[in-house]
């Protein structure tokens, strides 16, 4: 075996005085931008019927749904103190700068957001979920590049030829390797556990494949509640399969028989959602294309 890729990035991009711009910030960045940009370019293609104004305010809303809802979601299933934060310090909510979003919160937040944005503007919540949906992937796989830069959210130890060395898994290589002559060996050999680069296998399932496959489905106007529906449903099946070779958060841990996972429990819903959705569009009307 070929010595594997260490996962070694500086997570931060560039710095400017005191201020310390970080890669995971700038994805989070990239991403609006793009959504930004070819969200524009399918209103022109009269893919919603509201104004360039009326679009931006939409995107404003939603970006505010991903990251209050992200935030809450985690500090609600993921804090490693539980709920106790909300009587004993509820300020730990707004401690963003020692990191906790949830992927499943933020989604939430953009459909709240995209719900009361829909109703002002007398349209039908699910033409606007629709019209964004194909764009959401952008967010997905540029934030999971960042978690790669950042060397987080690694994989379970793995013998496939891409295997990566994450130097800030060392003390759960330690913990593994003991008592285990094998995986003390491959320890000793690379100085840390080959490790699956989960995070991009959600990057290339989340984000390219995700954004290919409802970019050209909507192509062409589609029946109501179908681009959303397989959202929903790729994207659940999709983290609960990567989810069998990602390490648990480690506040958390397996949730029931050695592996059931957060994300997978919490991904279960969501391809119940699809599959409802995607049936109901078998009977749903079309949008029409609004005038350029």
């Amino acid at each position: 075996m070929n010595p594997p890729v260490v996962v070694h990035f500086n997570p931060v991009a560039f710095q400017l005085g005191p201020l310390q711009v970080h890669w995971y910030g700038l994805m989070y960045l990239a991403s609006f931008l793009l959504v930004a940009v070819l969200g524009e370019y399918r209103r022109r293609h009269g893919r919603l019927p509201v104004s360039r104004d009326a679009l931006g305010d939409l995107f404003f809303y939603g970006m505010m749904g991903v990251i209050v809802g992200g935030r809450v979601w985690y500090m609600l299933f993921y804090y490693a103190g539980g709920i106790g934060w909300i009587w004993h310090d509820p300020l730990a909510l707004f401690k963003v700068w020692d990191g906790g979003m949830s992927f499943h919160g933020g989604l939430l937040g953009v459909v709240l957001a995209g719900w009361w944005w829909s109703r002002r503007h007398r349209l039908h919540p699910f033409d606007t979920i629709d019209f964004v949906a194909p764009l959401v992937p952008l967010g997905l796989g540029l934030g999971r590049l960042g978690n790669f830069i950042n060397g987080e959210l690694w994989g379970k130890p793995g013998d496939v030829p891409w295997a990566m060395i994450f130097p800030g898994s060392r003390e759960e290589d330690l913990a593994l390797a003991s008592g285990h002559p094998d995986l003390m060996q491959r320890l000793e050999q690379f100085n840390g556990l080959p490790r699956h680069p989960s995070q991009l296998y959600e990057l290339a399932l989340e984000g390219v494949v995700m954004f290919t496959v409802l970019w050209l489905v909507s192509l062409k106007p589609r029946p109501r509640y179908l681009i959303s529906g397989l959202f929903a449903l790729m994207y659940g099946c999709f983290r609960f399969a990567v989810e069998f070779v990602r390490v648990p958060d480690a506040q958390l841990g397996y949730l029931a028989w050695g592996w059931v996972t957060m994300g997978q429990l919490q991904s279960i819903p969501l391809i119940a959602v699809g599959l409802v959705l995607v049936a109901m569009s078998r009977r749903a009307p079309v949008l029409p294309l609004a005038a350029a």
